[in-house]
């Protein structure tokens, strides 16, 4: 019987067997152990010292984090944090960490003093998609290129010699609005629809300088669907991890509905090229944005130079932030003007005395409206607030 046994355990050790070998692994397997500790111990400190600990916020759910708690009015429920754990806060939205700032003083030294440090976000999925990796203005990281490239815009582009050049389009636009309204007395009026029609044609007439009449429908039927769907919550933004899934569609929604407006900036940019390449670019009347993107294009100095994928999403940010905030900004301060008669009335007068009754504003008269400027930034304040 014991041979027997002897001759079993043999047969069980001849394969590989923990058991059998485990006393020849204990103290390899301990020592191992002992040096993943130490390891995870050195980094733990490591970290700590690189990364300061974290502001203090309201404990969140695994995984989803803050999200299940948030109320829709931010800035009340931001208030009500901001009573429980200071003016400044972490809050867990998914797998992204935000940190909310709730002081005058703290908000200058971030978004004033220490720009450069916090100029960085986060970029939308669908922004990544739509706009060539972010070579865009609004999501391109913080670097030189970034600088380089506002600069560019400021000095070539959005600078009174550019703007003189574009006046009489914008001229054009905005009293053919006035006449469409005279033409409508005496029956209600959609200020917002005739509002945002002629911040599209003035924009359209701007970028390009032709006459928009014929594509302002389909241009603003694909501006509002692009404009709803980045909006549009998107779960690859809270779990960045997801992303290359795309599970709502919303990545290849965006890229589609950019694909249109790239297609149609595409034939304006190959028509520009015909026009320069057949030296007829001097019967030009007047230099809209387009030519002015397109020269810096054209020019030899790569540093001073901006790719055609550039100007084609410079034309797309031009061409969305022109056209919502613009009328949006307008009805509500015309909204409030009505709410306030004493305000209104101030402004008529002031109308009035500057540019005269029978007059048409002009761009001159813009320094001598005080209080005209005062509506406007204060209607800036009024409208951010409630975007919140």
């Amino acid at each position: 019987m014991t041979n027997l046994y002897n001759k079993h355990t043999v047969l069980d050790c001849e394969g590989w067997s923990w058991g059998c070998h485990a006393p020849e692994f204990a103290p390899l397997m301990a020592g191992a152990l002992v040096i993943f500790c130490c390891a995870w111990w050195l980094w733990g400190m490591k970290f700590t010292k690189i990364n300061p600990p974290l502001p203090p916020g309201p404990l969140g759910l695994p995984i989803l984090g803050n999200l299940p708690f948030i109320k829709p009015e931010l800035h009340r429920y931001f208030s009500d944090l901001s009573r429980i754990y200071g003016p400044v806060f972490k809050l867990r939205m998914g797998s992204v960490l935000a940190i909310v700032i709730n002081s005058p003083s703290l908000a200058n030294e971030v978004l004033k003093v220490q720009d450069a440090i916090f100029a960085n976000r986060d970029v939308p999925a669908a922004a990544v998609v739509g706009t060539f990796g972010g070579l865009n203005i609004l999501w391109r990281p913080s670097g030189s290129r970034c600088n380089q490239l506002r600069k560019l815009v400021i000095c070539e582009i959005m600078s009174k010699q550019s703007l003189d050049a574009c006046y009489v389009l914008r001229q054009r636009e905005v009293r053919r609005m006035v006449k469409e309204i005279h033409g409508k007395v005496g029956s209600s009026v959609n200020i917002y629809k005739q509002l945002s029609a002629t911040a599209l044609r003035v924009m359209m007439s701007t970028l390009w300088g032709d006459d928009p009449s014929q594509d302002l429908i389909e241009f603003r039927k694909r501006l509002d669907e692009f404009i709803i769907t980045s909006a549009t919550p998107n779960v690859s933004d809270i779990f960045p991890i997801l992303a290359p899934s795309d599970l709502q569609g919303i990545e290849s929604k965006a890229k589609e509905q950019l694909s249109w407006f790239y297609g149609v900036f595409e034939s304006m940019i190959k028509n520009r090229r015909n026009i320069r390449d057949d030296g007829k670019e001097k019967e030009k009347i007047s230099k809209d944005f387009m030519q002015q993107l397109l020269e810096l294009h054209w020019r030899e100095d790569e540093k001073n130079s901006l790719s055609i994928n550039e100007v084609k999403a410079l034309l797309l940010d031009l061409m969305v932030a022109g056209t919502d905030t613009i009328p949006t900004t307008v009805e509500w301060a015309m909204t409030e003007l009505l709410r306030h008669q004493d305000k209104m009335t101030k402004l008529v007068k002031e109308l009035d005395m500057v540019v005269g009754n029978q007059n048409t504003m002009e761009d001159c008269h813009i320094p001598q409206l005080v209080y005209l400027d005062a509506v406007i930034k204060e209607t800036f304040v009024f409208t951010q607030l409630l975007h919140c």
